[in-house]
């Protein structure tokens, strides 16, 4: 308190023996004319204390995650177009056999989705490992230090997947629509 000239204690933590009581110390806290306290529960006060933080971190990883998506989209778009080029002769084969356009469609946006299932499970295997690192920040409204982990639960991991089979599928339709309308003869002629 000296080093920071403060006469008042800004903050008093304090262990009720009972759990429920804490309602009736908070009335009795807040309702005393002499104190102008505000009673919270400890995790309360910290969640509000991280509020800002979280809210920044919330903004940092929506927008890293729009940026790295629209990547992974573009990225799986040329796979199955390079994949549409390669095969080509395939593709006009099968036409020629008798499959549909939608069967050829189907199966390119099948394999599409299959691209987005390995790279969900990928990153979900290296995010796997940031469970293992405390990160700690400043927080920049009462210069205390925050520390937190991240957490990988079945949401997160649902949600994942989910997402990664959307960016599959979003990049392989475009491949997949110019895979199923090749006409025979054009794609026969490229072999």
């Amino acid at each position: 308190m000296q080093a920071f000239r403060r006469p008042i204690y800004s903050s008093l933590i304090f262990k009720l023996k009972n759990r429920e009581a804490f309602d009736t110390a908070k009335t009795a806290i807040e309702n005393d004319p002499r104190l102008t306290l505000e009673a919270r529960r400890e995790t309360k006060y910290y969640r509000d204390q991280s509020e800002v933080m979280a809210k920044f971190l919330r903004i940092l990883g929506l927008s890293l995650t729009i940026i790295f998506s629209i990547g992974a989209i573009i990225g799986a778009m040329i796979t199955m177009y390079s994949a549409v080029a390669n095969r080509t002769a395939e593709i006009g084969t099968l036409r020629a056999l008798g499959f549909r356009r939608r069967n050829i469609l189907l199966a390119f946006l099948v394999e599409s989705l299959l691209l987005g299932f390995i790279g969900g499970c990928l990153g979900l295997f290296f995010a796997s490992f940031m469970q293992f690192i405390t990160i700690s920040t400043v927080n920049f409204q009462t210069f205390s230090e925050l520390a937190f982990k991240f957490t990988l639960t079945p949401g997160i991991i649902m949600g994942s997947m989910m997402f990664a089979l959307l960016m599959g599928l979003i990049g392989g339709v475009l491949p997949a629509l110019r895979a199923s309308r090749l006409k025979i003869v054009d794609a026969l002629r490229a072999a």
